[in-house]
């Protein structure tokens, strides 16, 4: 507040405003993991913004909106590199045993628990299903 950087500051009272809202909704205190799933998803919801405002030619609140994702994505843990994520894959496969698209679920298990918070769950989906040719 002090420094004056306002975006910050909005930034802040939105994640603060997120994490009651789902304490108050849900009747329960959030764990770190939790107040980084509410991290995430704002991201999440902030990028099909992005998505939506480029497809209607506004570029002022694509500019908004990207500023929120840097801002939010400060608060997050740091992401996985790419060759860390393939090498946590690579050990999921192996610890599993998987060989087809059907044990893609037990593959995606092991690595929610491990890269939660530090890789997008989609990407990492993805890369499971080129692996296992699906």
């Amino acid at each position: 507040m002090r420094s004056g950087e306002k975006e910050r500051l909005g930034v802040i009272r939105m994640i603060t405003a997120a994490i009651k809202q789902r304490e108050v909704d849900e009747r329960i205190t959030l764990d770190d993991s939790q107040v980084v799933a509410v991290l995430e998803k704002m991201v999440k919801q902030r990028k099909e913004s992005v998505v939506q405002f480029e497809a209607g030619n506004r570029a002022d609140l694509v500019a908004r909106e990207n500023a929120e994702i840097a801002l939010l994505q400060a608060y997050l843990p740091k992401q996985l590199s790419d060759a860390e994520l393939d090498a946590l894959i690579a050990e999921a496969l192996q610890t599993v045993g998987a060989t087809s698209i059907k044990d893609m679920g037990k593959v995606m298990g092991i690595i929610k628990g491990k890269a939660q918070g530090q890789a997008d769950m989609a990407v990492v989906g993805a890369k499971i299903k080129a692996k296992l040719g699906g």
